[in-house]
């Protein structure tokens, strides 16, 4: 997870003023990016003492908000945070209206998240092998959730899918907080979700 600007002006050449700076993050609110971004606003705002407001512009694996980081002024009061979909994002889709390179500055990494593979009880999958049995049984019959195209919940997805040599059906989202609730419900089968978002619910 990274923090990053619109190519030009970095933040911290700023004077301290009233106005105020906005984290755009590309994920719903609720999810991981999001949860870090509301951790980090307050430590961000002492710092440069001036106002830190978090938006959410969440949609198409986080292009929705990269785009509008973008487009704005090279100023410094305008940051992204964002997964590692955004250097996958291109890759992905092939007409955005942005250049990940060349429009937006590096700033720093704010967090490794790990991700971990979460199902619903009520399937009664026994273990992982089992879960790989019974979707090997049934080719195609399958879904699993992600929190977009690109997001690192759907590469390691994709990784276990292609590793265990499982045919299923992606299913993105627009963020964390749907899938993990969609995963619950069981109308899919599995989810990788960071373990941050996770953790709650396997404890209980």
């Amino acid at each position: 997870m990274a923090l990053a600007a619109a190519s030009g002006v970095p933040v911290w050449a700023q004077s301290a003023s009233e106005r105020s700076v906005h984290l755009l993050v590309g994920y719903a609110p609720g999810g991981p990016v999001d949860a870090m971004a509301r951790i980090f606003a307050p430590l961000f705002a002492k710092e440069l003492g001036q106002p830190v407001v978090v938006e959410n512009k969440p949609g198409a694996g986080g292009t929705v908000g990269a785009a509008q980081v973008a487009k704005s002024a090279a100023d410094g009061y305008t940051l992204l945070i964002h997964s590692s979909g955004h250097v996958v994002n291109p890759s992905l889709y092939p007409k955005l209206s942005y250049d990940t390179l060349k429009d937006f500055d590096g700033i720093t990494t704010l967090a490794a998240l790990p991700n971990v593979l979460v199902v619903s009880p009520s399937k009664g999958y026994k273990d992982v092998a089992d879960l790989v049995a019974q979707v090997k049984a049934k080719p195609g019959a399958f879904q699993y959730g992600s929190a977009g195209n690109g997001s690192a919940t759907h590469m390691n997805a994709e990784q276990f899918r292609v590793a265990a040599g499982i045919q299923a059906l992606h299913v993105p989202f627009r963020g964390t907080p749907e899938a993990i609730t969609e995963t619950i419900a069981g109308r899919i089968d599995w989810f990788f979700a960071p373990l941050v978002s996770a953790l709650p619910l396997i404890k209980d």
